[in-house]
Protein backbone atom coordinates (compact mmCIF):
# COMPACT_ATOMS: atom_id res chain seq x y z
CA UNK A 1 0.00 0.00 0.00
CA UNK A 2 1.28 3.28 -0.59
CA UNK A 3 2.06 5.86 1.60
CA UNK A 4 -1.07 7.97 0.45
CA UNK A 5 -3.22 5.34 0.04
CA UNK A 6 -2.19 4.27 4.24
CA UNK A 7 -2.18 8.27 5.37
CA UNK A 8 -6.31 8.17 3.24
CA UNK A 9 -6.70 4.87 5.29
CA UNK A 10 -5.89 6.56 8.58
CA UNK A 11 -7.60 9.57 8.16
CA UNK A 12 -10.82 6.92 7.46
CA UNK A 13 -10.11 4.50 10.38
CA UNK A 14 -8.33 6.71 13.12
CA UNK A 15 -10.49 9.91 12.13
CA UNK A 16 -13.80 7.52 13.49
CA UNK A 17 -15.86 9.53 16.89
CA UNK A 18 -16.19 7.50 19.48
CA UNK A 19 -18.68 7.07 22.07
CA UNK A 20 -17.50 6.32 25.79
CA UNK A 21 -20.23 5.54 28.04
CA UNK A 22 -22.08 9.69 27.87
CA UNK A 23 -18.39 10.69 26.24
CA UNK A 24 -18.03 11.46 22.68
CA UNK A 25 -14.34 11.28 21.66
CA UNK A 26 -13.73 12.94 18.43
CA UNK A 27 -11.39 9.86 16.84
CA UNK A 28 -9.93 7.15 17.91
CA UNK A 29 -6.47 8.76 18.91
CA UNK A 30 -5.35 8.35 22.91
CA UNK A 31 -2.86 9.86 24.64
CA UNK A 32 -0.98 7.56 27.00
CA UNK A 33 -0.39 8.30 30.48
CA UNK A 34 3.40 9.35 31.39
CA UNK A 35 4.43 10.28 34.54
CA UNK A 36 6.61 14.01 33.85
CA UNK A 37 7.19 15.91 37.45
CA UNK A 38 6.34 18.97 36.23
CA UNK A 39 4.06 19.77 38.86
CA UNK A 40 5.93 21.22 41.80
CA UNK A 41 3.80 20.70 45.24
CA UNK A 42 2.02 18.31 43.46
CA UNK A 43 0.34 21.47 41.25
CA UNK A 44 0.07 21.76 37.45
CA UNK A 45 0.93 24.66 36.05
CA UNK A 46 0.44 26.82 32.66
CA UNK A 47 3.02 24.83 31.35
CA UNK A 48 1.52 21.41 32.28
CA UNK A 49 -1.95 22.61 30.97
CA UNK A 50 -0.14 24.06 27.82
CA UNK A 51 1.29 20.68 27.19
CA UNK A 52 -1.82 18.79 26.88
CA UNK A 53 -3.79 21.92 24.90
CA UNK A 54 -0.85 21.17 22.07
CA UNK A 55 -1.27 17.36 21.99
CA UNK A 56 -5.57 17.79 21.72
CA UNK A 57 -5.08 20.64 19.00
CA UNK A 58 -3.07 18.58 17.09
CA UNK A 59 -5.78 16.43 16.66
CA UNK A 60 -5.33 13.36 20.03
CA UNK A 61 -9.30 12.45 20.52
CA UNK A 62 -8.34 11.54 24.13
CA UNK A 63 -6.11 12.53 26.54
CA UNK A 64 -5.31 10.03 29.45
CA UNK A 65 -3.22 12.47 32.02
CA UNK A 66 -0.02 11.34 33.88
CA UNK A 67 -0.90 9.21 37.10
CA UNK A 68 -2.46 11.78 39.68
CA UNK A 69 -1.85 10.96 43.41
CA UNK A 70 -4.83 10.31 45.28
CA UNK A 71 -5.80 11.84 48.77
CA UNK A 72 -3.93 8.96 50.50
CA UNK A 73 -0.58 9.76 52.62
CA UNK A 74 0.67 6.69 51.07
CA UNK A 75 -0.65 7.45 47.53
CA UNK A 76 3.18 8.54 46.26
CA UNK A 77 6.34 9.13 46.65
CA UNK A 78 7.39 12.75 45.12
CA UNK A 79 6.14 16.26 45.45
CA UNK A 80 6.48 17.12 41.30
CA UNK A 81 4.03 14.61 40.56
CA UNK A 82 0.29 16.28 40.51
CA UNK A 83 -2.06 15.33 43.35
CA UNK A 84 -5.82 15.32 42.52
CA UNK A 85 -6.91 16.45 45.99
CA UNK A 86 -6.24 20.04 47.20
CA UNK A 87 -7.66 23.22 46.36
CA UNK A 88 -4.52 24.81 44.67
CA UNK A 89 -3.82 21.35 42.75
CA UNK A 90 -7.43 21.09 41.63
CA UNK A 91 -7.81 24.73 40.64
CA UNK A 92 -5.02 23.99 38.43
CA UNK A 93 -6.35 20.56 37.41
CA UNK A 94 -9.60 22.59 36.21
CA UNK A 95 -7.49 24.91 34.02
CA UNK A 96 -5.93 21.67 32.33
CA UNK A 97 -8.87 20.53 31.33
CA UNK A 98 -10.14 24.20 30.12
CA UNK A 99 -7.31 24.09 27.53
CA UNK A 100 -8.15 20.32 26.26
CA UNK A 101 -11.67 21.33 25.30
CA UNK A 102 -10.54 24.58 24.09
CA UNK A 103 -8.19 23.44 22.02
CA UNK A 104 -11.07 20.54 21.17
CA UNK A 105 -10.26 17.31 22.83
CA UNK A 106 -11.31 15.40 25.42
CA UNK A 107 -9.15 14.66 28.76
CA UNK A 108 -9.88 11.94 31.72
CA UNK A 109 -7.23 11.69 34.95
CA UNK A 110 -5.51 8.78 35.84
CA UNK A 111 -6.20 8.42 39.50
CA UNK A 112 -2.87 6.51 41.01
CA UNK A 113 -1.60 5.24 44.18
CA UNK A 114 1.73 3.81 44.09
CA UNK A 115 0.82 0.54 47.31
CA UNK A 116 4.51 -0.78 47.73
CA UNK A 117 6.62 0.69 45.29
CA UNK A 118 7.16 3.64 48.13
CA UNK A 119 10.14 4.29 49.72
CA UNK A 120 9.59 5.35 53.18
CA UNK A 121 11.12 8.78 54.13
CA UNK A 122 9.83 10.64 50.51
CA UNK A 123 7.57 13.32 49.96
CA UNK A 124 4.94 14.50 49.88
CA UNK A 125 4.39 12.85 53.16
CA UNK A 126 7.64 11.56 54.49
CA UNK A 127 6.28 9.56 57.36
CA UNK A 128 3.72 7.86 55.75
CA UNK A 129 4.39 4.11 55.55
CA UNK A 130 4.61 1.72 52.33
CA UNK A 131 1.60 -0.32 52.10
CA UNK A 132 -0.31 -2.87 50.05
CA UNK A 133 -2.06 -6.57 50.24
CA UNK A 134 0.24 -8.49 51.93
CA UNK A 135 3.56 -5.05 52.61
CA UNK A 136 5.29 -7.12 49.70
CA UNK A 137 7.40 -5.53 47.04
CA UNK A 138 7.39 -6.94 43.76
CA UNK A 139 10.02 -9.49 43.48
CA UNK A 140 10.30 -10.19 47.57
CA UNK A 141 9.73 -13.02 49.98
CA UNK A 142 9.82 -11.10 52.93
CA UNK A 143 7.34 -7.81 53.70
CA UNK A 144 9.21 -4.54 53.86
CA UNK A 145 6.24 -2.51 54.14
CA UNK A 146 2.68 -2.71 55.99
CA UNK A 147 -0.31 -4.88 54.86
CA UNK A 148 -3.49 -2.73 54.34
CA UNK A 149 -5.94 -3.41 57.05
CA UNK A 150 -9.65 -3.25 56.50
CA UNK A 151 -9.66 0.41 57.53
CA UNK A 152 -6.54 1.33 55.41
CA UNK A 153 -8.91 -0.28 52.30
CA UNK A 154 -11.60 1.78 53.14
CA UNK A 155 -9.41 4.78 53.36
CA UNK A 156 -7.87 4.33 50.31
CA UNK A 157 -11.49 3.15 48.16
CA UNK A 158 -12.74 6.65 49.94
CA UNK A 159 -9.82 8.49 48.24
CA UNK A 160 -10.37 6.95 44.63
CA UNK A 161 -14.26 8.18 45.10
CA UNK A 162 -13.36 11.53 46.23
CA UNK A 163 -11.04 11.75 43.67
CA UNK A 164 -13.48 11.13 41.33
CA UNK A 165 -16.53 13.14 41.89
CA UNK A 166 -13.67 15.87 41.85
CA UNK A 167 -12.81 15.33 38.18
CA UNK A 168 -16.45 15.77 37.12
CA UNK A 169 -16.99 18.93 39.22
CA UNK A 170 -14.07 20.43 38.22
CA UNK A 171 -14.82 19.69 34.59
CA UNK A 172 -13.30 16.15 33.07
CA UNK A 173 -14.81 14.33 30.75
CA UNK A 174 -14.48 10.80 32.88
CA UNK A 175 -11.47 9.21 34.95
CA UNK A 176 -8.58 6.39 34.83
CA UNK A 177 -8.32 3.85 37.40
CA UNK A 178 -4.55 3.02 37.39
CA UNK A 179 -4.09 -1.06 37.96
CA UNK A 180 -1.06 -1.39 35.79
CA UNK A 181 2.67 -2.21 36.29
CA UNK A 182 3.01 -3.23 39.85
CA UNK A 183 1.11 -0.52 41.87
CA UNK A 184 -1.50 -0.53 44.67
CA UNK A 185 -4.40 -2.10 42.58
CA UNK A 186 -2.33 -4.29 40.50
CA UNK A 187 -0.69 -5.43 43.20
CA UNK A 188 -3.80 -6.65 44.69
CA UNK A 189 -4.53 -8.61 41.32
CA UNK A 190 -1.33 -10.26 41.32
CA UNK A 191 -0.47 -13.80 43.03
CA UNK A 192 3.12 -12.65 43.16
CA UNK A 193 2.40 -9.56 45.82
CA UNK A 194 -1.15 -10.61 47.14
CA UNK A 195 -0.65 -13.27 49.75
CA UNK A 196 -3.53 -12.49 51.72
CA UNK A 197 -5.98 -14.92 53.52
CA UNK A 198 -8.61 -13.03 53.69
CA UNK A 199 -11.73 -12.09 51.49
CA UNK A 200 -9.08 -10.48 49.18
CA UNK A 201 -6.44 -12.77 48.61
CA UNK A 202 -6.68 -15.93 46.89
CA UNK A 203 -8.10 -16.98 43.82
CA UNK A 204 -8.36 -14.44 41.11
CA UNK A 205 -11.87 -13.37 42.08
CA UNK A 206 -10.74 -12.31 45.64
CA UNK A 207 -7.81 -11.32 44.60
CA UNK A 208 -9.66 -8.80 42.50
CA UNK A 209 -12.31 -7.85 44.92
CA UNK A 210 -10.47 -4.35 46.26
CA UNK A 211 -10.29 -2.97 43.00
CA UNK A 212 -13.91 -4.06 41.83
CA UNK A 213 -14.70 -1.94 45.61
CA UNK A 214 -13.12 0.77 44.16
CA UNK A 215 -14.73 0.77 40.98
CA UNK A 216 -18.00 0.59 42.69
CA UNK A 217 -17.39 2.88 44.68
CA UNK A 218 -16.06 5.71 42.00
CA UNK A 219 -19.66 4.22 40.21
CA UNK A 220 -21.52 5.86 42.93
CA UNK A 221 -19.85 8.96 43.37
CA UNK A 222 -20.11 10.04 40.00
CA UNK A 223 -23.17 10.33 36.92
CA UNK A 224 -24.11 7.40 35.31
CA UNK A 225 -22.84 8.24 31.90
CA UNK A 226 -19.77 9.25 33.17
CA UNK A 227 -16.89 7.27 32.00
CA UNK A 228 -14.45 4.40 34.08
CA UNK A 229 -11.55 3.73 32.50
CA UNK A 230 -9.43 1.09 33.99
CA UNK A 231 -5.95 0.58 33.31
CA UNK A 232 -4.46 -2.67 33.71
CA UNK A 233 -1.59 -4.61 32.71
CA UNK A 234 0.64 -8.50 32.60
CA UNK A 235 3.40 -7.23 33.22
CA UNK A 236 4.94 -5.38 36.51
CA UNK A 237 7.68 -2.61 36.04
CA UNK A 238 10.63 -4.25 35.19
CA UNK A 239 8.83 -7.51 35.62
CA UNK A 240 8.42 -8.38 32.21
CA UNK A 241 7.31 -12.01 32.39
CA UNK A 242 4.36 -11.67 35.00
CA UNK A 243 1.25 -12.79 33.95
CA UNK A 244 -2.38 -12.21 35.84
CA UNK A 245 -3.50 -14.65 33.97
CA UNK A 246 -2.46 -17.81 31.80
CA UNK A 247 -5.53 -18.79 30.16
CA UNK A 248 -8.29 -16.90 28.84
CA UNK A 249 -10.35 -18.17 31.40
CA UNK A 250 -8.20 -16.65 34.47
CA UNK A 251 -8.67 -13.55 32.26
CA UNK A 252 -12.20 -13.50 32.60
CA UNK A 253 -12.21 -14.15 35.73
CA UNK A 254 -10.39 -11.02 36.32
CA UNK A 255 -11.98 -9.01 34.05
CA UNK A 256 -15.84 -9.79 34.68
CA UNK A 257 -15.89 -8.72 38.40
CA UNK A 258 -14.52 -5.23 37.27
CA UNK A 259 -16.58 -5.07 34.47
CA UNK A 260 -19.84 -5.78 36.74
CA UNK A 261 -18.56 -2.91 39.02
CA UNK A 262 -18.96 -0.21 36.34
CA UNK A 263 -15.65 -0.02 34.22
CA UNK A 264 -16.73 1.30 30.82
CA UNK A 265 -13.47 0.88 28.89
CA UNK A 266 -10.64 -1.40 29.47
CA UNK A 267 -7.20 0.20 28.41
CA UNK A 268 -4.89 -3.09 28.51
CA UNK A 269 -1.07 -2.55 28.31
CA UNK A 270 1.36 -4.58 26.33
CA UNK A 271 4.55 -3.19 25.78
CA UNK A 272 4.34 -4.28 22.24
CA UNK A 273 0.57 -4.45 20.68
CA UNK A 274 0.86 -6.70 17.85
CA UNK A 275 2.16 -9.66 20.17
CA UNK A 276 -0.62 -12.13 20.48
CA UNK A 277 -1.72 -12.82 24.40
CA UNK A 278 -2.78 -16.19 24.55
CA UNK A 279 -1.91 -19.44 22.11
CA UNK A 280 -3.92 -20.72 19.25
CA UNK A 281 -5.25 -16.80 18.78
CA UNK A 282 -4.29 -13.65 17.18
CA UNK A 283 -5.62 -11.46 19.62
CA UNK A 284 -3.73 -8.95 21.78
CA UNK A 285 -4.57 -8.39 25.55
CA UNK A 286 -7.15 -5.73 24.62
CA UNK A 287 -8.67 -7.97 21.82
CA UNK A 288 -9.03 -10.87 24.30
CA UNK A 289 -10.38 -8.03 27.07
CA UNK A 290 -13.28 -7.04 24.59
CA UNK A 291 -13.63 -10.91 23.32
CA UNK A 292 -14.05 -11.41 27.01
CA UNK A 293 -15.87 -8.65 28.95
CA UNK A 294 -18.02 -6.80 25.67
CA UNK A 295 -16.26 -3.40 26.56
CA UNK A 296 -14.84 -0.97 24.48
CA UNK A 297 -10.89 -1.16 24.44
CA UNK A 298 -7.88 0.81 24.17
CA UNK A 299 -4.13 -1.17 23.07
CA UNK A 300 -1.10 0.37 23.59
CA UNK A 301 2.50 -0.62 22.94
CA UNK A 302 5.10 0.77 21.10
CA UNK A 303 2.55 2.33 18.72
CA UNK A 304 5.13 4.81 16.24
CA UNK A 305 7.85 4.39 18.47
CA UNK A 306 10.40 5.12 16.52
CA UNK A 307 12.01 5.64 13.17
CA UNK A 308 11.11 2.02 12.46
CA UNK A 309 7.63 3.06 12.50
CA UNK A 310 7.99 5.13 9.81
CA UNK A 311 9.57 2.46 7.23
CA UNK A 312 7.01 0.24 8.25
CA UNK A 313 4.83 2.64 7.31
CA UNK A 314 6.38 3.12 4.15
CA UNK A 315 6.38 -0.42 3.71
CA UNK A 316 10.27 -0.85 3.77
CA UNK A 317 9.92 -3.64 7.01
CA UNK A 318 11.22 -3.32 10.08
CA UNK A 319 11.34 -5.00 13.50
CA UNK A 320 8.12 -2.77 14.23
CA UNK A 321 4.17 -3.30 13.02
CA UNK A 322 3.99 -0.13 11.08
CA UNK A 323 0.11 1.47 11.07
CA UNK A 324 -1.35 -0.52 8.15
CA UNK A 325 -1.57 -3.64 10.88
CA UNK A 326 -2.98 -0.91 13.63
CA UNK A 327 -5.36 -0.06 10.91
CA UNK A 328 -6.20 -3.59 10.08
CA UNK A 329 -6.94 -4.71 14.06
CA UNK A 330 -8.88 -1.70 14.29
CA UNK A 331 -11.54 -2.31 11.10
CA UNK A 332 -11.87 -5.82 12.34
CA UNK A 333 -13.11 -4.24 15.77
CA UNK A 334 -10.28 -6.37 18.01
CA UNK A 335 -9.67 -3.05 19.96
CA UNK A 336 -12.05 0.35 19.55
CA UNK A 337 -8.99 3.04 20.57
CA UNK A 338 -5.15 3.54 20.32
CA UNK A 339 -3.04 4.91 22.90
CA UNK A 340 -0.14 6.69 21.57
CA UNK A 341 2.80 7.26 24.16
CA UNK A 342 6.50 8.64 23.89
CA UNK A 343 6.11 9.16 20.17
CA UNK A 344 3.26 12.12 21.43
CA UNK A 345 5.78 12.92 24.10
CA UNK A 346 8.09 13.66 21.37
CA UNK A 347 6.21 15.38 18.68
CA UNK A 348 3.00 17.28 20.03
CA UNK A 349 1.98 17.17 16.43
CA UNK A 350 2.32 13.41 15.70
CA UNK A 351 -1.46 12.53 15.40
CA UNK A 352 -1.66 15.61 12.77
CA UNK A 353 0.73 14.29 10.85
CA UNK A 354 -0.60 10.63 10.94
CA UNK A 355 -4.18 11.88 9.85
CA UNK A 356 -2.65 14.40 7.06
CA UNK A 357 -0.06 12.03 6.25
CA UNK A 358 2.93 14.09 6.81
CA UNK A 359 4.87 10.56 7.73
CA UNK A 360 8.25 11.78 6.69
CA UNK A 361 7.97 14.89 8.75
CA UNK A 362 7.50 12.21 11.76
CA UNK A 363 10.70 12.17 14.68
CA UNK A 364 11.99 9.15 15.85
CA UNK A 365 11.55 9.32 19.50
CA UNK A 366 14.77 10.68 21.82
CA UNK A 367 15.06 10.55 25.16
CA UNK A 368 16.07 13.69 25.93
CA UNK A 369 12.74 14.61 25.54
CA UNK A 370 11.77 13.40 28.84
CA UNK A 371 13.49 16.11 30.46
CA UNK A 372 11.46 18.79 28.85
CA UNK A 373 7.86 19.73 28.76
CA UNK A 374 7.27 20.83 25.20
Amino acid sequence: MTVNASASRAAEILGRPIALNGLTVPNRIVMAPMTREFSPGGVPGADVAGYYARRAAAGVGLIVTEGTYVGHESAGQSDRVPRFHGEEQLAGWAKVAEGVHAAGGTIVPQLWHIGMVREQGQPPFAEAPAVGPSGLRIGADEPTGRAMTQGDLDDVIGAFAEAAAAAERIGFDGIELHGAHGYLLDQFLWAGTNRRADGYGGDPVARTRFAAEIVAAVRGAVSADFPILFRYSQWKQDVYRARLAETPAELESILTPLAAAGVDVFHASTRRYWLPEFEGSDLNLAGWTKKLTGKQTITVGSVGLDGDFVKAFQGEGAPLKGLDDLLDRLERDEFDMVAVGRALLQDPEWAAKILAGRVGELAPYDAAALATLS
